[in-house]
């Protein structure tokens, strides 16, 4: 059963994000009312009340929240984390000063549910890998930029 949770990131959330090795999934509308979900990799927290997200200017995922504003990410990971957060979105830095095709989002927080479940339990959320060396350098490097961003926005 789901709980609010109110409108600032719990503890245990802010710490699976500044590990770095989560995947949100970004759900978003289209303009004719069409669902989109998107995975992110790059999500950082920002303080209390929001989060910070990098993706691909051309994502259609990032059109719908350039255009609706209004987005949903879920988190699952281990030790039984699973949350909601409903937000607000605006563009902070585009393009990124890594990669040229990537945008750098912040995500206000306007509402948190637990999703947690009294009959199931999350042992570990998706688990992830880089697929070179090349990869893990702009994976490291765009997760820095929004630790960064964090401090300074």
């Amino acid at each position: 059963m789901a709980k609010h949770v109110g409108a600032k990131l719990p503890d245990d959330l802010i710490e699976i994000l500044k590990k770095g090795k989560t995947v949100a999934v970004l759900a978003t509308f289209s303009e004719k009312g069409l669902p989109h979900t998107t995975p992110i990799q790059w999500v950082y927290p920002k303080g209390v009340d929001g989060v910070l997200i990098s993706i691909n200017k051309e994502h259609t995922g990032y059109y719908n929240m350039v255009w609706q504003k209004k987005v949903m990410l879920c988190f699952m990971d281990e030790n039984n984390m699973a949350y909601s957060v409903l937000g607000r979105a605006g563009v902070v830095r585009a393009p990124s000063m890594v990669h040229p095709l990537m945008n750098v989002v912040r995500i206000d927080i306007i509402d948190i549910k637990s999703d947690r479940s009294v009959l199931t339990r999350v042992d570990q959320g998706v688990k992830w890998s880089y697929t070179s060396t090349e990869a893990a350098e702009l994976c490291d490097s765009l997760q820095n930029e929004l630790k960064e961003l964090a401090q300074s926005l």
